[in-house]
């Protein structure tokens, strides 16, 4: 997003990384207003470390590998059923974009796949979470509408999906969600 450049592996981080900067794709255009990205690994131990950034925050792009989806499917759909029930994401409608990242790959899920598997799982999620005791409710929102299998269309803010390859430097569905929120 930043310098245009593919990176080859990539490395696991432990902290969150920001910085603000034009978009790649925008630094020939003049002046643009940059915009300010943080990027919070998925690891479980640093998704507190996300709630310090929500309130300023004008769009998640929630990153899933759409290579290695279905064993990971559980753990990512239980994050965002988190995101999308946080307060400060249901006040403020805070859009969300799930980057189904690695698409260039033959083996990869495709982006609709993802997006009903997700719903699914949420939908599971959110039948078992609303049998838990009032004491043991950790969200402070509700999810979908009560009757009916969920859908992302329910969420009192936008849910999209975009497919996306970091190796390959396609992320023009990113860079727009991105654009969208941060007006030039």
């Amino acid at each position: 997003l930043r310098d245009g450049s593919t990176h080859q592996g990539t490395v696991t981080s432990m902290e969150p990384n920001e910085d603000t900067f034009v978009l790649h794709s925008e630094s020939t255009k003049g002046k643009i207003k940059p915009v300010h990205l943080v990027d919070v690994p998925g690891h479980s131990r640093l998704r507190p470390k996300l709630d310090e950034f929500l309130p300023q925050a004008a769009g998640i792009v929630f990153v899933v590998d759409a290579l290695e989806f279905l064993p990971n499917c559980s753990a990512a759909s239980e994050y965002l059923y988190d995101i999308l029930t946080n307060s400060t994401v249901v006040k403020k409608k805070i859009p969300v974009l799930i980057c189904c990242n690695k698409t260039d790959k033959v083996t990869a899920h495709t982006k609709e796949f993802i997006r009903k598997q997700m719903e699914k799982e949420i939908d599971k999620l959110r039948a078992s979470r609303s049998a838990v005791s009032e004491a043991d409710v950790t969200n402070d929102f509700t999810l979908g509408i009560p009757g009916q299998a969920f859908s992302f269309s329910q969420c009192h803010n936008k849910v999209s999906v975009a497919e996306a390859s970091g190796l390959t430097g396609e992320i023009s569905q990113v860079e727009q969600f991105i654009r969208e929120q941060v007006k030039p």
